[in-house]
């Protein structure tokens, strides 16, 4: 029968902690040596298999994602990241599994169960799972996440953002809205600081009103709906949307689709990331695509890369569709018969 010891109950029988014990199997700096032998002994003693010390081949793979990622508004986009993480795996015969996370869990616990040799972490996290991933003596790499000394992979989220805005501009749009979520996560920042610049290269300030920031809930969906209502309510309402995502975006349809407003005759919509019911809908979702499983594959090679890259920039694309189009571009699509 193979034997059972996990690092955690090395960490328990020493009185250390468990990346302690990581880090004294694989011989990585930060204990004296008096630890590290005295954790070595206990290890052999407790029958720890050390065969697990692969010398850096990664054989298991531990993909993280915050719970505040809900099935609703983001797993359109991060099972496709997903993915792309499974694909790279299974072509470097990695297993992979997968690990939902909060700020209240017992992280390194949690992750010691699956036995990982590296982890990859999408979307937004709190700054103190990031200090506990940092401790943890495993390789990490971010997608669709900046922090200091991690490897990171994000969309251009920026270009995006600003490309978004200028087709908006191009369709003779001047009040274009943002309508979003809450700017912790690095990616949404960037996208209103394109959306912001495409502004401002165009001469146009708008109120802040224009602006709308859902705040970080469970019900994110009600909660776009509520921010929407607001731009529509605005005395002069927004002539364009930039939203966030996609999902926000079909929020928006949904509400102007309720209160009668034409789309995309009395205001225009783009989205972002290309999730596959943008172009489902009706009309048709213009967005930001983003190509997802790329963005895993990309967040895999830079794992297991050697040159040290630290921050990959996945290049984006505008997809025009019939939610933006102006007034001329609709009436040209749909001569009136």
């Amino acid at each position: 029968m193979a034997n059972k010891t996990r690092i955690k109950d090395i960490a328990m029988a020493c009185g250390v902690s468990i990346a302690a014990v990581s880090r004294a199997l694989k011989g990585q700096p930060g204990l004296s040596e008096e630890t590290r032998q005295r954790i070595l002994a206990i290890a052999e003693s407790e029958g720890y298999d050390f065969g697990r010390l692969r010398s850096g081949r990664i054989k298991r793979l531990l993909f993280l994602l915050h719970r505040e990622h809900n099935i609703a508004s983001a797993l359109p986009f991060y099972s496709s990241v997903m993915l792309g993480v499974a694909d790279a795996c299974r072509e470097n015969d990695i297993a992979m599994s997968f690990l939902p996370i909060g700020p209240e869990d017992s992280l390194a616990e949690l992750i010691n169960l699956h036995q990982p040799d590296a982890l990859i972490a999408a979307g937004y996290l709190e700054t103190e799972t990031l200090v506990e991933l940092r401790k943890l003596a495993l390789p990490v790499t971010l997608v669709d996440l900046w922090a200091a000394d991690f490897p990171c992979v994000n969309p251009d989220n920026f270009h995006g953002g600003f490309i978004a805005t200028r087709h908006l501009l191009e369709q003779g749009r001047k009040r274009i809205a943002f309508l979003g979520h809450s700017q912790r996560h690095y990616s949404i920042r960037q996208r209103v600081e394109g959306y912001q610049q495409a502004l401002f290269d165009a001469g146009l300030s708008l109120p802040a009103e224009y602006r709308v920031e859902a705040p970080p809930v469970k019900d994110i969906e009600q909660a776009l709906v509520e921010g929407m209502d607001k731009l529509l309510a605005l005395p002069q309402p927004p002539d364009a949307i930039f939203a966030y995502n996609d999902i926000a975006a079909l929020v928006a349809m949904r509400v102007c689709a309720r209160k009668g407003i034409n789309v995309p005759q009395d205001i225009a919509i783009v989205g972002f990331d290309d999730i596959d019911a943008a172009a489902w809908a009706h009309p048709a979702l213009t967005t930001v695509a983003v190509d997802k499983r790329e963005l895993g594959r990309d967040a895999f090679r830079l794992l297991l890369s050697e040159q040290h890259e630290r921050n990959l920039l996945l290049p984006v694309r505008l997809v025009i569709r019939e939610s933006s189009l102006s007034a001329t571009a609709h009436s040209q699509l749909h001569p009136t018969r």
